[in-house]
């Protein structure tokens, strides 16, 4: 396979669109924290701890995507400059490099999406709770 620099920039859309978005995802759940942490001051109960629970194995979750996103995003980058220096089979090691940390990132953002089907089957299973009352 022959790498040239414009390889390694096809990824630069995709890894910044995805960084957005697990920023945006970051905030959602930074936020949602704050709301449960003022609840639970008012009232514990077990859905709150299980629900808060939740949100920290989200957010080290998003935490490591992000992680592995900016990883790959530098690995993009150095393979670039790796490229433009003329040295073509370390760029396709760290270009492969980088497609492995991209991997990993939305493995990751895929286990964190399995997360947040959990919680929110927990605030569903709070509301039947009330319902069946």
């Amino acid at each position: 396979m022959e790498i040239t620099l414009t390889t390694p920039a096809l990824l630069f859309p995709a890894i910044s669109l995805l960084l957005v978005a697990y920023t945006n995802r970051f905030n959602t759940i930074a936020g949602r924290i704050r709301t449960l942490h003022s609840q639970y001051k008012e009232r514990a109960d077990d859905v709150l701890v299980n629900q808060i629970a939740s949100l920290r194995r989200r957010l080290y979750l998003i935490r490591n995507m992000q992680a592995f996103g900016v990883a790959s995003l530098f690995s993009c980058v150095l393979c670039l400059f790796v490229i433009f220096a003329d040295h073509l089979f370390a760029g396709k090691v760290i270009f492969g490099c980088s497609l492995i940390l991209m991997m990993i990132s939305l493995g990751l953002s895929f286990l964190e999406i399995l997360q947040s089907v959990q919680a929110l089957n927990l605030e569903l299973s709070d509301i039947q709770k009330n319902l069946r009352q």
